[in-house]
């Protein structure tokens, strides 16, 4: 690969050359808002051909730089690119590609290297770490609806959407498949193509400046036209279960004690758990006006996941199903947006897990995450829990901003409101501090670790919250006094732990150009488009620090090993890729040592138990709503079985798993079980 920096530099000075003698063009600017707030900019500046883009936004503490320089041809396509800066997390971004006049192509990023000797005439090169205004560029390539060949690996198409008058600009919104499991939206000019925004419904987006005001019509737009898509997946996906069903002959995980049981049959009647009843024969159950029956020997019946750490977006509501969540809980989204999709799941519009909503403050501060309500006063904060117990939710999550003096106050305020609070460690406190001032619940497994690590300077509301855990967990002694009195104070105070390992396995141990170790089990089921994804890491992990980062994630896995252990609840969370991420989190308490069948209860039980859903879902249970999966195989016994989901049921309608996953271009793992009539 010596050769493509030779002919990279050699290219691109005889285009700089030839740019030289044209006029350089107006930059064209625009705006990244975070919720409300401007958090950004990214300026595209041409001289003939080639463009210089500069991207970057900070929001929450974090956010990537990046430089773009391209070079658009004739067909509207990009004979060379290269892009260099930082991701969100810190990883060096490094990116060329570039395509010869006979049609041979070479590339290098931070994933991979690769050539081809020929190339279609239509294809594209997709980066790996491409601005918004890059997926512009590309949109506008693919205008004429046509699938086109993807390098590396895939193809990619747009798909017209809508077109909109916004003041003076006439708007043509367009879906771009093949770069996600669920389309890309961009806005382009209709007159010219040119990028105009790309917009992310309830976070905010980039956008021409001057239109920020926009924002908000221009998203409701987009939601519309995704929920008009969504309802008729709906109608296609959806099968309903009238009368009476039975699910003969199957072992059934009860649960609240953790054990398997059966087999059984299991009656599902009007969308509840009607009886679970000793296996009988088929004539039995025709006896009894069974109306389908599902074949359940050599099976696996569980409750229905709950991922506890989700953050809901329409794109992921059949990952989540497809995996069998059949319930989540959000913890941080728009308000408005989330009531209005959870109205459209209850009401059977679209298809999606059952959602029960935390109400999300932060404080104000440069490292603000931007938010429904950024409190800059007390008095705020307890004017937004107000609203929050007034709306009819139970739980509250805090984030980084908030100031230590605040916990305190804010804690018994929602207690007498019968709120309980968790959430992120703010700054400049530790975990203990915040349980003791009132936290019921904390969040993610390296903020539990910093309670052993942070110093009053340190101010975790920066990248340093990643960083220090991996540069110096290893050095915890996780059975000294210090340790013990701490999870001794979570048992004593019911202080709910939700690890989110998956969130972090990758940032400590996946090094560039190597497959997530959170996906590998599934990249294989994934668009070929998609798999190079999975090789970019998103912390530098290195040969300087990837032998600590590895010891600092087994001892922050041997402590949610040791919580478990000394009886503070747990619960399965993501924050991650819905459904295949729920997976991978039990995957990982296992290999921490905690026992299947007790994962298994984290993972339904202790989900509904602590969203305040127990009453209804999380058991296999007579009178619970039937929000079952049936696996083919065991996984009490083997959990990587617990990606064979063969048939998922929620309430009174059926969902095939193999269906879900073709409708997102996605492999399935088995093939769905059949509803049959007795």
């Amino acid at each position: 690969m010596k050769i493509l920096r030779h002919w990279w530099l050699a290219g691109w000075l005889l285009s700089a050359l030839a740019a030289q003698a044209q006029p350089t063009q107006p930059p064209q600017r625009y705006e990244v808002v975070c919720v409300h707030a401007a958090c950004g900019e990214l300026v595209a500046t041409q001289q003939g051909s080639q463009w210089q883009v500069s991207y970057q936004f900070k929001d929450n503490g974090r956010g990537p730089e990046l430089k773009e320089w391209i070079q658009i041809d004739a067909a509207g396509t990009w004979p060379r690119y290269r892009a260099e800066g930082v991701s969100t997390y810190g990883a060096l971004i490094r990116d060329e590609f570039e395509r010869q006049p006979g049609g041979s192509a070479q590339w290098r990023s931070r994933v991979d290297a690769g050539e081809q000797a020929s190339t279609p005439a239509p294809s594209v090169y997709l980066a790996v770490d491409g601005s918004p205004w890059w997926l512009g560029q590309l949109t506008r390539a693919l205008r004429d609806g046509q699938p086109r060949p993807a390098l590396p690996a895939g193809e990619v198409r747009a798909e017209r959407v809508l077109q909109h008058q916004l003041r003076d600009q006439s708007l043509v919104l367009y879906a771009v498949h093949g770069l996600d499991l669920a389309p890309v939206h961009i806005w382009l000019r209709a007159d010219d193509g040119a990028f105009f925004a790309q917009l992310s419904p309830g976070w905010g987006g980039t956008i021409w400046q001057g239109f920020a005001a926009d924002i908000p019509a221009l998203e409701a737009l987009q939601q519309q036209a995704r929920s008009d898509e969504l309802a008729a997946l709906a109608r296609r996906l959806a099968h309903p279960l009238p009368g009476l069903t039975v699910i003969r002959q199957v072992r059934w995980f009860d649960a609240p004690a953790a054990q398997l049981r059966g087999p059984a049959d299991v009656f599902v009647y009007d969308g509840r758990i009607a009886a679970i009843q000793p296996a009988g024969s088929l004539d039995a159950l025709r006896k009894l006006g069974v109306s389908q029956v599902i074949d359940g020997q050599g099976r696996t019946l569980l409750p229905g996941l709950v991922d506890m750490h989700s953050h809901v977006d329409p794109s992921q509501l059949l990952l989540n199903l497809a995996a069998g969540v059949t319930a989540v809980r959000d913890l941080g989204n728009s308000n408005a947006d989330l009531a209005a999709l959870k109205a459209r799941i209850d009401s059977g519009e679209v298809l999606g897990p059952r959602i029960a909503a935390n109400g999300f403050i932060e404080g104000k501060s440069p490292f603000s995450s931007q938010a429904d309500f950024v409190p800059d006063t007390l008095a705020e904060a307890l004017a937004a829990i107000d609203w929050y117990a007034a709306h009819g939710y139970r739980q509250l999550k805090l984030y980084n901003s908030i100031r230590p003096e605040w916990v305190k106050p804010m804690a018994a305020h929602a207690r007498q409101l019968g709120l309980r609070v968790g959430g992120h460690v703010p700054a400049f406190m530790t975990a203990a501090q915040a349980v003791q001032a009132g936290y019921r619940e904390l969040h993610h497994i390296n903020q539990v670790t910093l309670n052993f690590l942070v110093g009053p300077q340190d101010d975790t509301r920066t990248l340093l919250r990643f960083t220090l855990p991996g540069d110096r967990a290893h050095t915890l002694k996780l059975d000294d006094a210090r340790t013990r009195d701490f999870i001794a104070l979570l048992r004593r105070t019911g202080t709910v732990v939700d690890p989110t390992a998956v969130a972090f396995e990758a940032m400590y141990l996946q090094r560039q150009g190597s497959i997530n170790p959170s996906y590998a089990a599934i990249a294989s089921h994934l668009p070929a488009s998609l798999q190079r994804g999975l090789r970019a890491a998103e912390m530098e992990v290195n040969d300087g620090n990837a032998r600590r980062y590895s010891a600092s994630w087994a001892v922050m896995m041997d402590l949610v090993r040791r919580m478990h252990a000394a009886g503070v609840p747990l619960v399965a969370g993501t924050d991650a890729t819905p459904g295949f991420a729920m997976q991978r989190e039990l995957e990982l308490y296992a290999e921490a040592g905690i026992p299947i069948p007790e994962v298994l209860r984290i993972a339904t039980w202790n989900g509904a138990k602590h969203s305040d859903r127990a009453h209804e879902i999380g058991a296999i249970e007579r009178g619970k709503l039937a929000d079952l999966i049936l696996i083919d195989g065991n996984p009490v016994e083997r959990l990587a079985d617990i990606r064979r989901v063969a048939l998922v049921i929620q309430g009174g309608v059926a969902l095939a798993p193999d269906e879900l996953y073709a409708a997102l271009s996605i492999r399935p793992f088995v093939p769905s079980a059949k509803i049959e009539r007795p």
